[in-house]
């Protein structure tokens, strides 16, 4: 799974997550790309599904590029605790994606390889996404 090597702090808040994602909006390395349209956590295990899901249907043809990093620690309380006693223990690593932000990309490979690659990692992923090309994201995403 995917986590930072080292922190500063060791326990975030869970901060906000409203706007729009002003950086990584546009298609930087790879020819069609995966844009998130809503705002959504997505924990290190889901980028994990999402980009075995690509690199199998291609068969490990062509490049993918994950630009998303999970890197705000989540804490949860064991069950059956009672209130108080501090903060929870850090239980899993999330990457904050606000809404047209690229998460994956993708070249090497046919549109309708491509397209489908993404459309399975998609299904991965806990919020609505769309797939766009390089051409649809000129000016960044509307």
């Amino acid at each position: 799974m995917l986590m930072p090597k080292r922190v500063k702090h060791r326990k975030q808040f869970r901060g906000s997550m409203a706007g729009k994602a002003t950086r990584g909006n546009k298609i930087t390395y790879g020819e069609y790309g995966l844009v998130a349209a809503e705002p959504c956590w997505i924990k290190s295990n889901q980028i994990e599904a999402a980009r075995i899901a690509l690199t199998r249907y291609t068969k490990r043809n062509g490049q993918v590029w994950i630009k998303i990093f999970p890197d705000k620690p989540v804490t949860a309380k064991p069950a059956e605790t009672r209130m108080g006693s501090g903060k929870g223990s850090v239980e899993y690593w999330v990457a904050v994606v606000k809404p047209g932000r690229v998460m994956f990309e993708i070249a090497g490979v046919p549109e309708e390889q491509a397209k489908e690659a993404l459309r399975l990692a998609m299904h991965k992923l806990p919020c609505k996404c769309k797939i766009v090309s390089k051409a649809d994201l000129e000016g960044g995403v509307e």
